[in-house]
């Protein structure tokens, strides 16, 4: 009879792994980050367990959108106050803040549930090339 192995904390082994998204579409890179922020790709990855990787995104304020969305995609807020309905455009966003759109992006992507707040702290994103993790020798991924 086989007994079936099941993921415990201390079998968690961590990497650390650097993307430039410089000139890339933005889904592309947010779909390659939220899989490694879930684990998707490890052998020992289970639902409830958080087995996922450490993502550092440099260049977040040179990400792309295809076939005109940067001056069509809206996003959107309420404050839930009468009236309290806000809206603003991706170009703004990017220039307001150059990580907030990868940062919503691979936020909408993990699962609601329980292990989204820990997978997105091992998310640093920085809008030019300069991080200070060259200590944890990232894995750079090309996408």
């Amino acid at each position: 009879m086989q007994n079936t192995k099941w993921t415990k904390k201390e079998d968690i082994k961590r990497e650390w792994y650097i993307i430039d998204a410089k000139d890339r579409i933005l889904g592309h890179v947010a779909t390659k980050v939220a899989s490694l922020l879930i684990g998707k790709g490890k052998v020992n990855q289970s639902p409830n367990m958080d087995c996922g990787d450490h993502v550092v995104i440099i260049n977040s304020a040179h990400i792309k959108l295809t076939r005109n969305k940067e001056v069509k995609k809206m996003y959107y807020s309420h404050t839930t106050y009468p009236g309290g309905f806000k809206e603003i455009r991706f170009d703004k966003l990017l220039a307001k803040d150059p990580t907030a759109p990868i940062r919503k992006a691979i936020d909408k992507m993990l699962p609601k549930n329980k292990l989204r707040d820990g997978m997105l702290k091992r998310l640093y994103v920085y809008s030019d090339a300069n991080h200070g993790h060259e200590a944890q020798t990232p894995k750079p991924i090309n996408l």
